[in-house]
């Protein structure tokens, strides 16, 4: 038997999900709810389900297993504890949270209700960002030296216009860091593993918004590398997310998920022919692929089905969250900021 989904947020992002419920094996669409009835009863009649203006009703029903959460940024870590509560698995789109004392919550409720809670951070499961980590964690690349990130989107006025709470501190946490920034941010950690320290600065230098629009920061890492993030959505016309992984005997660089470069000590012979996506939101939000999307959920099935962790947890969704956050703090009170393992505990 399929195990019913439950979509709360009927905005943008949540058609990458029902797409890839759809095309998840185990895995059925059955209910959506939105604050507007009417954007709900639009979105499910496509795709032939319930709909619901509460979400609180969608979480009381029976044949709802497993909840997505595509709402604004400032509800995800709420929404994520109230699902647990009724005893639903939990997908929540990034970040988890927008502070640290929300994705605590959501992490203990998670744990205290016995429900496995994923974020989403497709690229991770792209075929060739898997081989890029499997080549640091067998030491490829030798000594760890540099891990960076560049992220330099365009996002236009108009954009932060629509819907009154994209560029504010409550609903949206953040700007070119949380809200566009976190998925290469989340791809450093997972490949470089934890920074211990981070120096950064973040300014609003293009926008009409509360938040950042650009940011930059330098961090170290637990393993002794360093490394630089740029971000920004103010750069005219925007330009596809580039990642650097350097040690002393390697190489590796991506353009999107595109490998650019391999070269690795001892494989200097060896022709890579890299078959990343380059699909980029880069100037649109809307114009990535749904394909990450449904390798995630249906990592999220089968690991309800196996009982074990989903491939990306609540713990590693925070552990982003807690890097961007100690950057806006470093850039508030103009000092390097020290990154404690302990804070992510629950």
């Amino acid at each position: 038997m399929s195990l019913g989904f439950g979509i709360i947020g009927c905005g943008l992002i949540a058609n990458f999900h029902a797409q890839a419920i759809a095309k998840a094996q185990g895995a059925k669409l059955v209910a959506v709810s939105d604050t507007s009835l009417e954007r709900a009863e639009e979105f499910a009649g496509r795709y032939h389900v319930q709909a619901f203006g509460d979400y609180k009703k969608m979480l009381a029903l029976p044949q709802v297993d497993v909840v997505s959460i595509c709402t604004p940024s400032g509800l995800h870590g709420s929404l994520a504890m109230e699902a647990a509560q009724a005893g639903k698995h939990v997908v929540v789109e990034k970040p988890l949270s927008i502070t640290m004392e929300q994705g605590r919550a959501a992490l203990a409720a998670c744990k205290e209700h016995n429900v496995k809670l994923a974020v989403i951070s497709q690229l991770r499961f792209a075929p060739t960002l898997i081989q890029a980590k499997a080549a640091l964690d067998e030491g490829k690349l030798g000594t760890p030296l540099l891990g960076d990130a560049y992220m330099k989107y365009y996002r236009s006025q108009d954009y932060y216009g629509h819907g009154g709470w994209r560029g504010t501190w409550k609903m949206d946490g953040g700007g070119a860091l949380m809200n566009q920034g976190i998925h290469g941010i989340d791809l450093l950690l997972w490949l470089m593993g934890p920074v211990t320290r981070v120096w950064g600065q973040a300014r609003t230098m293009a926008r009409e918004i509360e938040v950042e629009d650009t940011a930059i920061a330098a961090v170290n890492y637990a393993s002794g590398a360093m490394g630089v993030i740029e971000g920004t959505t103010s750069v005219y016309p925007g330009y596809n997310r580039k990642l650097e992984f350097h040690g002393d005997k390697g190489t590796i660089t991506f353009e999107e998920e595109q490998i650019t470069k391999w070269d690795l000590a001892g494989e200097e012979d060896k022709v890579f022919v890299s078959d990343g996506a380059t699909a980029s939101g880069a100037r649109d939000p809307g114009a990535i692929s749904s394909e990450g999307h449904q390798r995630q959920i249906q990592d999220m099935v089968d690991a309800i089905r196996e009982d074990r962790d989903p491939l990306v947890t609540g713990t590693d969704g925070l552990r982003a969250v807690q890097l961007i956050l100690a950057i806006y703090q470093s850039s508030k009170e103009g000092r390097p900021i020290e990154i404690k393992e302990e804070d992510l505990h629950v």
